[in-house]
């Protein structure tokens, strides 16, 4: 089923669906950037302020601890560990930006691939005067146990370390498990306690996530990357922290603010559909299947480099929902528009830089400046069918035939 099968159907229960223009059948292979949304009924009698003492409050109160409660046993987290926010953007920036309130000197650590609402607050931070540093990855994008342990030699008085679980342009899986060990081993020779924090954004419903088993400290995580709702996150603190600004109680102060209700349901909605129980393994070992088939057939087109070039076909080490490749010769952005214009949609990168040529991660991976410029992003989803690939393929062997 292709992206086309949706259009015409308006979601979250659009009133003037009927008086908006279907559109063509296209190809969406962008779905890092922005899933397909899902189908969400909202209940409109829920409608208070989940603050105010009323009965229409009271019912809204109970139904946000509901979507908490939902939320937390899909994570298998106690539910006063979650705070819900307005995405995963929000949900990094108030954990970095807590640096600010705690008191005690120390480093903070970020990967050289993290998305750019880690790195560029990380960014931010460093030119206020928190001393920062980069944990550098491998040539094939991932943070491995030697890269990090670099970075904390360099920087031993690290107080907090920010690692994502999937990178949002190649698909590399870090593994965190291992990567946060070796933080605590560090931790207790320096007899200092050190936050760890990761980007799960890309990971959750895609790979296996055990937040209480890899012992890290806080999480992020994006409803619309599932198909839920644009504007609804969540923040997994093991030990509440101090955020940065204030204006109420809500979300017991990490997160002021009126609470998104209805997104917060919906949230729980698409969260036990699509990363819980046996469907979502399904989903999984579907998505493993398409990737398989389309590296396959990359493989067999001469001016295609799969980034990086040692990713194989079944490969563990990436999830198979992100793929990065170039060709030769053909800028990404040329590709981007040339495929738009055949009815496939694809990306360059994180679409929070697409403006961007600077491919951060891609430099980190040591790529020179004429390959990083060559690359793009696909990306597919729960509605992604093997005939998406082939449209795709046929798309690129045409843009490259003109080319």
């Amino acid at each position: 089923m292709s992206f086309g099968d949706f259009f015409p159907i308006i979601l979250y229960d659009n009133p003037m669906k009927e008086h908006l223009p279907v559109r063509p059948a296209r190809t969406y292979l962008d779905w890092a950037a922005a899933a397909v949304p899902d189908t969400v009924v909202t209940d409109q009698s829920i409608y208070g302020n989940p603050s105010s003492l009323h009965t229409e409050g009271r019912l809204a109160r109970e139904a946000l601890d509901s979507a908490r409660k939902r939320c937390a046993a899909v994570l298998h987290v106690p539910p006063e560990a979650l705070y819900f926010t307005s995405g995963g953007t929000e949900s990094n920036a108030l954990v970095l930006h807590s640096l600010l309130r705690r008191p005690g000197k120390g480093e903070l650590l970020y990967s050289a691939v993290e998305h750019p609402s880690v790195r560029e607050n990380c960014m931010l931070l460093e030119k206020l005067g928190l001393p920062a540093g980069i944990i550098g990855v491998e040539q094939n994008g991932r943070v491995s146990e030697s890269t990090l342990g670099r970075a904390l030699e360099k920087h031993a008085d690290t107080r907090l370390a920010a690692i994502m679980g999937v990178n949002n342009e190649t698909g590399a899986i870090m593994d965190i498990p291992a990567l946060v060990s070796q933080i605590r081993l560090h931790q207790r020779k320096k007899e200092r306690p050190i936050h760890v924090h990761s980007d799960l954004v890309q990971a959750l419903g895609k790979v296996p996530v055990d937040i209480a088993a890899w012992d890290i400290d806080s999480a992020s995580f994006s409803a619309h990357k599932l198909g839920g709702p644009r504007g609804i996150g969540l923040l997994y603190l093991k030990k509440p922290l101090e955020a940065l600004y204030s204006g109420g109680r809500q979300e017991g102060g990490i997160r002021p603010g009126t609470e998104n209700v209805q997104g917060a349901l919906a949230f729980a909605d698409i969260l036990e559909r699509r990363a819980a129980g046996e469907a979502a393994a399904r989903e999984g070992e579907k998505a493993r299947e398409r990737m398989e088939y389309l590296i396959r057939h990359l493989k067999k087109i001469s001016r295609c480099r799969l980034i990086p070039e040692e990713r194989e076909e079944e490969d563990k080490r990436f999830s198979p929902w992100i793929l990065q490749v170039r060709f030769k010769d053909v800028p990404g952005e040329v590709m981007v528009r040339a495929l738009d214009d055949s009815g496939v949609a694809i990306s360059t990168g994180s679409a929070c830089s697409a403006s961007s040529q600077m491919r951060p991660a891609l430099a980190a991976m040591g790529l020179d400046e004429s390959v990083r410029l060559e690359g793009v992003r696909i990306s597919q989803g729960w509605s992604t069918e093997t005939a998406d690939m082939d449209a795709l393929l046929a798309g690129v062997e045409k843009v490259l035939a003109f080319l």
